[in-house]
């Protein structure tokens, strides 16, 4: 049986991630390990749980050695809005934290994912359709992060055989996490208003479409591209996996078929809105449906419906 850790396992996508991850391997095979953040008891009772800083590699090879991990999910990262706010925190934790892992990982022999982000791209890349193969000039420095994770891992793949794999994901929709610092936030923020206020003030322009997917479908392509035959994968770090590709507008005739008096109004953010303008309206992901046969569950109607039916319960 394997035997796995993941790295940031109490944020956006590893809280999920990691439970997902226990149903299928057990719970005593998954190693969640986080930063600060302490979780809901529930999920340390659900499975071994430790503090790690992906800065300090002899606590990431400590749990390594002793769980005798096999595939490191690395999951710790500072997102773009966040990143900008402290350009070096952003560059300590997301590349030179990936450093540690991908060294581990040499070192045990152990497969690592990593995920990459629509913020690799920037302006000069094509923003409708953006190719798996394609111009990647970012102008945060989170982007910047995330295109030299890409390279290192592809490094480490090709001069030391560590089976490094990836996926660029869009922004992520969750009611169970809340949002940890991306320009993409606005997309869980509108939901959780449109229950509690029925309203909603966004910090993007009506018309801003970004690529979005919901939590589900992250989670499936994280489990699948690890799962993936080898001799099918090429490129490895990483691949694009599209869903939905939405403006607030949009976002918003959707809630409305559920909450027909929702209203939502508009407070742009100079930062947040020029990061959006930068990235891709919609990612191009044949690549990844052909290698390995990714295809995502949701699209916004029934992402909406299952947004506001748990947000509701949970009130």
């Amino acid at each position: 049986m394997k035997k796995v850790l993941v790295t940031g396992a109490t944020g956006q996508i590893g809280s999920e991630l990691t439970t997902a991850l226990r149903e299928k391997l057990g719970m005593e095979n998954v190693i969640a390990a986080g930063h600060k953040k302490t979780p809901e008891q529930t999920f340390i009772d659900s499975g071994p749980f430790h503090f790690l800083d992906v800065n300090r590699i002899e606590t990431i090879a400590a749990l390594v050695e002793r769980y005798k991990v096999d595939t490191i999910y690395h999951l710790a990262a500072i997102l773009s809005a966040t990143a900008e706010k402290n350009p070096q925190l952003g560059w300590h934790i997301n590349v030179d934290g990936l450093c540690n892992v991908l060294e581990i990982a040499r070192e045990y022999k152990c497969a690592v994912f990593t995920p990459s982000s629509i913020g690799v791209f920037g302006a000069e890349t094509p923003k409708d359709n953006t190719p798996q193969d394609t111009i990647q000039r970012p102008s945060t420095i989170y982007g910047i992060s995330k295109v030299t994770g890409e390279l290192l891992c592809d490094y480490y793949f090709t001069k030391y055989g560590v089976d490094t794999r990836g996926v660029r994901y869009p922004g992520l929709i969750s009611y169970k996490t809340p949002p940890g610092g991306g320009t993409t936030d606005y997309a869980v923020e509108i939901y959780f208003e449109a229950v509690k206020n029925r309203k909603y003030t966004c910090y993007l322009k009506p018309e801003t479409y970004l690529d979005l997917m919901y939590m589900p479908d992250a989670v499936k392509a994280a489990i699948d591209i690890m799962t993936a035959d080898p001799e099918t994968i090429r490129h490895r770090n990483a691949y694009n996996v599209s869903s939905m590709s939405l403006t607030p507008e949009i976002i918003t005739a959707s809630i409305k078929k559920i909450i027909p008096d929702f209203s939502i109004d508009y407070n742009v953010d100079p930062l947040r809105q020029a990061i959006a303008d930068s990235w891709p309206n919609k990612m191009e992901d044949r690549v990844a449906r052909e290698e390995w046969g990714w295809m995502p569950d949701y699209d916004l109607d029934a992402t909406t419906e299952d947004m506001i039916r748990n947000i509701s319960q949970s009130r």
